[in-house]
């Protein structure tokens, strides 16, 4: 066997003993890292060394001392140079290049160290030169066991070479003390080699625990930042990653930030069950993974909203990325036979165009697909200043209507609905109107959908119906007021109870008040809708189909609910598009209504000639300017008193 294979052979070997086989790769190189920390203690040992045994030579004088004097001395050097250049950190210097310079470097030191010092008890010199090399050298081999301790070959090593000549002149010499003294290097060594191994352990497990740690703590983060559903990044890691694509974009490119919501997401989940709702989601994160650009943050911000980060060179880059998303999501998905439409709104900000940080940005792309959303859905829409502009309008119109609502700014007032055959009035419909004591009257298209956007539509909904339900108690018996609510405000926590509570307030009976709702309150088949119809219906409140034949007409809500009256929308009857068409719709609906026992409402009735029109077709009542605009409270109650004293007069002539 050569020398150098049974080298390695005895390097393996002690690399078990000493457990390096289990150590990490990462974890190993830390550990020898810690033999290079520090090279100034190498320079301080190798100049106490120089001048010690340099005194030594030059009290000997022999030119055998002096030439392994030298050689010892430009070791010294050489180890201090080695470990100053050579840097752990530095991923071109392996681990077992760093560990093999080392241990040549240390043996040969500790070797040359341990041979002054035997030479030196050869030699006899003054019994002071011998206690200086021996100690220093004896000392060194004790002290470095620990300096090393990262490495147990290297520091057993380094005190087993050192030890070595001196134990080998000690029993040549053969005196007592010298005998005494190598006894002392036998029993010292094992001890030393124990505690390098405690320390080494220590240091072993230490750093193994950090590293673990380290690990840990990373897949923490990976966790913290990753959807659990479709694997994307979440939220945070949206806000974490986001930041890190500001840094990185170049000065001739933009950023885009496209926001994307998925279009009635919740029918999936609601209809099928959320176990598909999660596997749409899954196939959506899929599908946004393959077509985004190299290089995008694709999130999943929450629910059934994503958001894709990606570099463009222009505008039309960000619309092209945006139709190629539009084609994806749309593909049809098949889920257990199932076979699903799915269809998506998108809202798009660029940077450095729509902002300059990550949070105006975000801001941005969201008013831009809110926009999308509201104008009909299934669309891209990109950000521009007028959208902020019309939010912080919203925004203001909200502050100042909480304020209206309890200054008792607003008014309500009443259109009549006429009974087409005799003129009279049948019912008063409730409107409300806000008079601005500063901007002048603000039209309700300006401050019924924020309301409905901020929530405020049910404190203002159930204060119109106690406004109105107060006003018709002083009307006749047989005057019934309308008043139209809102999706949102029917399915508020509590919604019968608000309108119950308005007809005790202002004790009139609930046959006395209908309720119109439009067709957009059923496109979710909701079991709140259902219940609130139900219980008012009980209790003899009346319910009216508003706007009818211009939404998701369907007589299957007729079928269902208990509606008394249907309210033909205005289009049918002075819109641009009137004619022989929407004649024969308005004469099938009075049939129907006819035959269903239900009131025909022709709205928006202007000329006389249109009023004769609807009456032919079979409409029962009308509204309209024709008959009169809304009119405050009192001006109503003047309507009821002057009709009531012309009927009072036709009977005394009659």
């Amino acid at each position: 066997m050569s020398g150098k294979t049974m080298f390695s052979t005895l390097r393996r070997r002690l690399d078990r003993a000493s457990g390096r086989d289990a150590i990490s790769d990462r974890v190993r190189r830390t550990l020898v890292r810690t033999l290079y920390t520090q090279p100034t203690s190498l320079a301080i040992g190798a100049l106490n060394g120089i001048v010690s045994t340099s005194i030594a030579a030059w009290m000997i004088a022999d030119p055998v001392f002096t030439t392994v004097t030298v050689v010892f001395g430009l070791v010294g050097i050489c180890r201090f140079v080695m470990a100053s250049k050579l840097s752990p950190d530095n991923v071109a210097n392996t681990t077992r290049k760093l560990e093999n310079l080392y241990e040549a470097g240390a043996f040969t030191y500790a070797f040359l160290y341990g041979a002054v010092a035997a030479l030196t008890l050869l030699f006899k010199p003054a019994a002071e030169i011998q206690i200086l090399i021996v100690a220093n050298a004896l000392c060194y081999g004790i002290g470095v066991s620990a300096r090393n301790a990262g490495s147990p070959l290297i520091a057993n090593g380094q005190l087993a070479l050192t030890f070595l000549p001196v134990l080998m002149a000690c029993l040549a010499l053969g005196s007592l003390p010298l005998l005494v003294l190598g006894v002392t290097m036998i029993l010292v060594f094992p001890a030393m080699a124990s505690i390098t191994h405690n320390v080494h352990q220590v240091l072993r497990e230490s750093i193994a625990a950090a590293e673990k740690s380290d690990r840990l703590a990373r897949k923490m983060e990976v966790l913290a930042h990753t959807d659990v559903v479709t694997g994307l990044t979440n939220r945070a890691g949206l806000n974490h990653h986001l930041v890190e694509a500001l840094i990185a974009v170049p000065d001739d490119r933009m950023l885009a930030m496209l926001w994307i919501d998925l279009d009635r997401f919740k029918e999936v989940n609601d209809l099928l069950g959320h176990q598909t709702g999660d596997r749409v989601l899954m196939e959506m994160a899929a599908r946004l993974n393959a077509v985004s650009p190299e290089g995008s943050i694709v999130a999943r911000f929450g629910g059934d909203e994503f958001t894709i980060v990606c570099q463009v060179e222009d505008r039309r880059t960000a619309e092209r990325i945006a139709s190629e998303l539009h084609a994806e999501i749309m593909r049809p998905v098949r889920i257990e036979g199932d076979r699903l439409e799915i269809a998506a709104s998108i809202g798009v900000a660029l940077l450095p165009e729509d902002g300059s940080d990550a949070e105006t940005l975000m801001q941005n792309a969201d008013l831009a697909l809110y926009h999308a959303k509201v104008n009909g859905r299934k669309q891209t829409r990109f950000y521009d200043s007028s959208m902020s502009r019309n939010l912080a309008r919203k925004r203001e119109i909200e502050a100042e209507l909480r304020a209206a609502i309890q200054k008792d700014e607003l008014s309500i007032f009443f259109q009549p609905i006429v009974d087409l055959e005799t003129g009279r009035i049948r019912t008063f419909e409730a409107l409300v109107r806000w008079f601005h004591p500063e901007k002048g009257e603000l039209r309700p298209d300006e401050f019924i959908p924020v309301a409905e956007d901020s929530g405020l539509i049910v404190t203002l909904g159930n204060w119109i119906t106690v406004q109105a339900a107060k006003a018709a108690a002083q009307w006749p018996d047989d005057v019934t007021v309308a008043v139209n609510l809102s999706p949102l405000q029917i399915k508020a926590p509590g919604a019968s109870l608000g309108i119950v509570n308005a007809l005790r307030e202002a004790r009139l009976a609930p046959e006395r008040l209908e309720l119109e709702v439009t067709e957009s309150l059923f496109l979710e088949d909701s079991e709140a809708t259902e219940a609130f119809i139900s219980e008012l219906a009980t209790k003899g409140v009346r319910f009216a189909l508003d706007d009818f034949g211009t939404g998701y007409s369907s007589l299957g809500y007729i079928n269902k609910y208990p509606f008394s009256k249907i309210k033909v929308d205005r289009s049918f009857v002075s819109g641009p598009d009137v004619g022989k068409k929407t004649e024969a719709i308005i004469r099938a609906v009075a049939e129907m209504g006819a035959q269903l026992e239900m009131s025909i409402v022709a709205e928006g009735l202007e000329t006389i000639e249109q009023v004769q029109a609807v009456r032919d077709a079979g409409c029962t009542l009308g509204q309209g300017y024709y008959f009169s605009r809304a009119v405050p409270d009192y001006l109503a109650a003047m309507l009821l008193a002057q009709e009531r004293e012309s009927d009072e007069a036709l009977r005394k002539v009659g």
